[in-house]
């Protein structure tokens, strides 16, 4: 009787357990979340929504009349060839792991493989992020964004005089060699270089803000100053339009921020509320900074501290609380001040749109206060236990972003002057960059 009831335990048992393990495959089989694909999509149109047209904006009311369509040409032009440049091998580079071992320092510590170019493999099905949940084609376009704001925001540093074919060579090449690569190196997972270093820069202060500051600095220094700077007045022809792109640049960065949680939950959440609070923290600190040394606040004073404190906390948006945010903002804001205006004063380089001195001086600013607030002791979500420990790594990653992209950054724009000249000539500046490279105006009248 016995052996009767185990010989029909097994003969069900036969019959079940197939089912069974086809259950688990079904549950352990990745599927798509409506949830986090509809954010994603959401987050990645809000940064495209950033540089076109927030950024061109931004830029183009801070230039002379006789140079907006340039500034906002630059951009539109920036975000097609790098559109192209990212689906043709740019997003291989940045998160192909092939190669990579987490601890081993190798090429691919710095350069991602192949394995992704022409966007080889990627279908409709194709399915990524924390748990495999939306699109691959989302994050590529997602990612893409980022990559194409990147090269725009340096425009601001050599505004009103390099060619625009020489800008054009420029970015390309820059983008393969600094962009791409950096980004692989902090994102792309275990064996990424500052990935094994334990970086945090959640959604791109040293990626995007250092990498495009400093490049913005050797990008001025190598060109020059504008002819007749610092003694001629070049006022911004038109605050109202910076006005208005410093507000689609605010609204844009919650996309930057809360959609680089790669899902619609908590994360994403607090994301976007200390994006909220250190970009008012830093608008005031601005403010009242400009108002204490001038007398006056001002509005593009004001314009300059939100994108501060968008910059700063760039980095920390995943990690740090409330309170951390409000002082990364506050200090953002006092801080990207005085380097904006009095440090460039006295150092004389011809920063046209202050990108280093926002971007450069905000992103590493960011980048070091998320070792600090990052920590559960002051308030952070990060797994910082050693405050000191993670500061010091973080500077690691700074000192090493400032110094490759400089390097980098400097012999790109030498060869190139060498091969074709970087700068427009002095009639060319004199008449305007919109008349002189592209036939039009801004302002018919």
């Amino acid at each position: 009787m016995t052996l009767r009831k185990f010989a029909g335990l097994g003969a069900l048992l036969s019959l079940v357990m197939p089912s069974l393990v086809m259950a688990a495959d079904e549950v352990a089989a990745p599927v798509l979340n409506s949830g986090d694909t509809a954010w994603m999509l959401t987050s990645t149109a809000l940064v495209l929504f950033m540089t076109i047209p927030g950024l061109a904006l931004f830029y183009g009311g801070m230039v002379r009349s006789k140079n907006i369509l340039s500034v906002m040409m630059q951009c539109f032009a920036i975000t097609g060839l790098i559109s192209i440049l990212w689906v043709i091998y740019g997003y291989s580079i940045a998160f192909d792991t092939t190669g990579m071992e987490q601890g081993v320092v190798n090429f691919n510590s710095f350069f991602g493989g192949m394995g992704k170019a022409f966007l080889a493999g990627v279908t409709p099905s194709s399915l990524t992020g924390p748990a495999a949940l939306f699109p691959e084609a989302v994050f590529i376009t997602f990612q893409m964004t980022f990559a194409i704001i990147t090269p725009a925001l340096i425009v601001g540093a050599f505004a009103e005089r390099m060619k625009f074919s020489a800008m054009l060579i420029f970015m390309g090449i820059w983008f393969t060699l600094v962009y791409a690569p950096i980004a692989h190196m902090v994102w792309s997972g275990n064996g990424g270089l500052m990935w094994d270093w334990g970086v945090l820069d959640f959604a791109g202060g040293t990626v995007v803000h250092i990498n495009a500051g400093v490049a913005g600095l050797i990008c001025c220094l190598v060109l020059g100053k504008r002819k007749g700077f610092p003694i001629t007045p070049m006022a911004p022809h038109n605050l109202g339009y910076t006005l208005m792109g410093a507000a689609m640049l605010w609204v844009g960065w919650f996309g930057f921020n809360a959609g680089s949680a790669a899902a619609a939950n908590g994360t994403a959440g607090m994301a976007m509320l200390v994006t909220q609070i250190a970009t008012a923290a830093a608008a005031l600190g601005w403010m009242f900074a400009e108002w204490v040394t001038h007398g006056k606040p001002s509005a593009l004073g004001i314009a300059s501290g939100v994108v501060a404190g968008l910059v700063a906390i760039t980095p920390a948006a995943g990690t740090v609380g409330p309170m951390g945010a409000l002082v990364i903002g506050l200090a953002a804001g006092v801080v990207c001040f005085f380097c904006a205006t009095t440090l460039k004063r006295k150092l004389g380089y011809d920063d046209s749109l202050d990108a280093f001195g926002v971007h450069g001086i905000g992103g590493i600013l960011g980048a070091i206060l998320t070792g600090v607030f990052a920590a559960p002791a002051l308030g952070g979500f990060g797994t910082v236990t050693d405050i000191g420990a993670q500061v010091w790594i973080q500077l690691k990653g700074v000192g090493f972003t400032v110094i490759y992209t400089a390097i980098v950054t400097f012999i790109i724009l030498k060869v190139l002057d060498a091969v074709m000249g970087l700068r427009i000539t002095e009639e060319e500046e004199a008449v305007g960059i919109d008349l002189a490279l592209h036939n039009e105006r801004g302002y018919n009248l």
